[in-house]
């Protein structure tokens, strides 16, 4: 299948370039990026000398395709969306214009959208949302795909099993850590070395916009808080869920390894020694697994859920890639077999 990546000179284009130079059954043939038109796409990425030969594309030179990723910022490919439906039947989003189904919400969280929130909910009823473990049957006949947050993606698969299960018994706290890659390719002044390195930002304390997206992937009550570490990858969220009735970490662990058995970019991490016994981001770079674990007080009614991935491949390409392969029958982990690095 030939590929076309919109927005392609960013962190999550660049990771779709390097995911999908591996593919067996995907093949890009067009980098869009209007800003470097022209370049050879290894002078935005570096990591793609010698393993890929294109130049960068202007918007006007775009070609047709069958699987179209639009790595664009929030609140431009809702612009493009139906030109672009006749030039590749499969359409894959990852920024966030149809991640939310309810026009209120995007108004408050996405800026970005202001004026359009009641069309982009509208339209986001044609997309299935692009995370596997909760849609694969929706995944296997979409034509439009809407990758969720890195964040919200991280604390959906560790909170899902519970909320499916009616265990949830009140709001759920998520605090998150994200690294700096995740704030974009874009400098800002809070995203410089001299302001991020060795902090701990706390920049989103209540009203995280990825709040949405959790309660309305999961349903129940959610509130959000988000630290920025220093890091450049990786994501790391906290989950205190109070419990609907006591339980056992036998029944927990009993619970995720059901929920999660069959799935290849799931792993369940909970030891009760050593230097790894709770999922680590830095374990994950490269890779499109999420590692979930979990905590449970004395008294059963109190748990902590924790989860991490890399933002830019589980969180963002990685899962576009993912979503892809099961909507065009491809096996699942196709291009995805990295497995990350240590130390």
């Amino acid at each position: 299948m030939r590929a076309v990546v919109l927005g392609a000179s960013g962190y999550v284009g660049g990771e779709l370039l390097r995911i999908l130079s591996g593919h067996p059954r995907l093949t890009v043939v067009q980098a869009v990026s209007p800003r470097n038109a022209g370049r050879p796409v290894h002078a935005v990425h570096p990591n793609l000398r010698g393993v890929t030969a294109l130049r960068f594309s202007a918007d006007d030179e775009r070609a047709d395709a069958d699987v179209l990723f639009s790595a664009l910022p929030h609140g431009s490919f809702m612009d493009v969306v139906a030109e672009s439906a006749g030039r590749a039947p499969l359409m894959v989003d990852l920024s966030a214009d149809f991640r939310l189904r309810d026009a209120a919400d995007i108004e408050r969280h996405y800026p970005d959208v202001a004026g359009k929130a009641a069309q982009a909910a509208k339209m986001a009823a044609g997309f299935v949302t692009g995370l596997p473990e909760m849609f694969r049957a929706s995944l296997r006949d979409a034509d439009r795909i809407s990758v969720p947050g890195c964040m919200a993606t991280a604390a959906v698969l560790a909170l899902a099993p519970l909320a499916e299960a009616g265990l949830v018994g009140g709001e759920v706290l998520v605090d998150a850590r994200s690294g700096s890659s995740g704030s974009g390719v874009i400098a800002t002044t809070a995203g410089q070395h001299a302001e991020r390195a060795g902090a701990l930002r706390v920049y989103r304390p209540v009203g995280h916009r990825h709040e949405a997206e959790i309660r309305q992937l999961c349903g129940v009550p959610v509130t959000m808080t988000v630290t920025g570490i220093d890091a450049v990858r990786g994501v790391q969220v906290l989950l205190h869920v109070p419990a609907a009735r006591p339980l056992t970490t036998a029944e927990l662990w009993e619970l995720y390894r059901q929920r999660y058995h069959d799935e290849p970019f799931v792993r369940l991490v909970a030891s009760r020694s050593g230097e790894h016994r709770y999922p680590e981001p830095k374990l994950l770079s490269g890779s499109n697994f999420c590692d979930i674990g979990f905590a449970l007080d004395e008294t059963g009614e109190r748990l902590v859920l924790i989860a991490a991935l890399d933002n830019l491949v589980k969180g963002a390409a990685g899962g576009a890639v993912q979503s892809v392969n099961v909507a065009a029958g491809f096996a699942e982990t196709a291009g995805l077999e990295f497995p990350g690095l240590h130390p």
